[in-house]
């Protein structure tokens, strides 16, 4: 028999591109094994992402500010039954500003190396189907975007290419500032950043209030997916 359907659906946060939402834990016969986050348009739900069995909350990337989406989440079990949905919940993005203007788009890159034709370059041209990646299995690795002046940055946005052949994977960031290209400060520690094809392969990483930086580099030093760093798109975000 399916999973009973996950409760009290909720939405905890919102920004200009992210909601995030929240419910509780369904039960079942055989184990929960996972839940399934789904967008609503009308009669057509989309899936958006997933979350393990323990797991009750997934915040949905990529979205346009001040606009409304429905949302809806499925548990399934251990044996492929899948839930009847949740109820449904309704968020609404904030408005956006200068904030949604990617400053890093087209602007000079370098890196710590590259593998072939995948050159730090193709990090910032607006393609998200080129992409580069460092030498392989020689981690810590970086890529670096030089934004033209010192700014106030808010929010790193690290995609992959969005095509399901590139499977689920996992890359340990951390975001580092400089204001000359040559001393680099910690901005945001290491965090390991999950991309997943269903969500859009995308990962918004927040940086503190009042960080800001002209150069600003992306370190990884690990990944489960390929052992060298990988980035279809770097987009940077001011602060206002």
């Amino acid at each position: 028999m399916p999973p009973t359907a996950p409760g009290n659906l909720r939405a905890t946060a919102v920004s200009d591109a992210s909601v995030t939402l929240a419910w509780s834990a369904s039960t079942d016969n055989v184990g929960v094994a996972g839940y399934r986050i789904r967008r609503i348009m009308g009669s057509t739900a989309t899936p958006v992402g997933s979350a393990g069995a323990d797991v009750t909350m997934f915040t949905v990337m990529g979205l346009t500010a001040s606009t409304s989406y429905v949302f809806d989440v499925q548990a399934v079990d251990a044996v492929g039954n899948v839930s009847a949905p949740s109820g449904q919940v309704t968020a609404t993005t904030s408005a956006g500003g200068s904030s949604v203007v990617n400053v890093a788009l087209g602007r000079p890159t370098s890196a710590s190396g590259c593998m072939q034709s995948y050159v730090s370059g193709n990090a910032v041209d607006g393609n998200a189907n080129t992409y580069w990646e460092s030498a392989n299995s020689a981690f810590p690795q970086w890529l670096q975007v030089d934004l033209g002046s010192v700014i106030g940055v808010r929010r790193v946005v690290v995609a992959l290419p969005p095509a399901a052949v590139w499977a689920a994977r996992s890359q340990a960031v951390s975001v580092q500032g400089s204001a000359d290209g040559v001393s680099f400060g910690l901005l945001l520690g290491s965090a390991v950043c999950t991309f997943d094809p269903l969500s859009g392969n995308t990962v918004t990483l927040a940086l503190p209030a009042g960080a800001a930086a002209r150069h600003l580099r992306l370190v990884f030093s690990a990944n489960s997916g390929w052992p060298a760093g990988q980035v279809s798109e770097f987009r940077v975000f001011g602060a206002a």
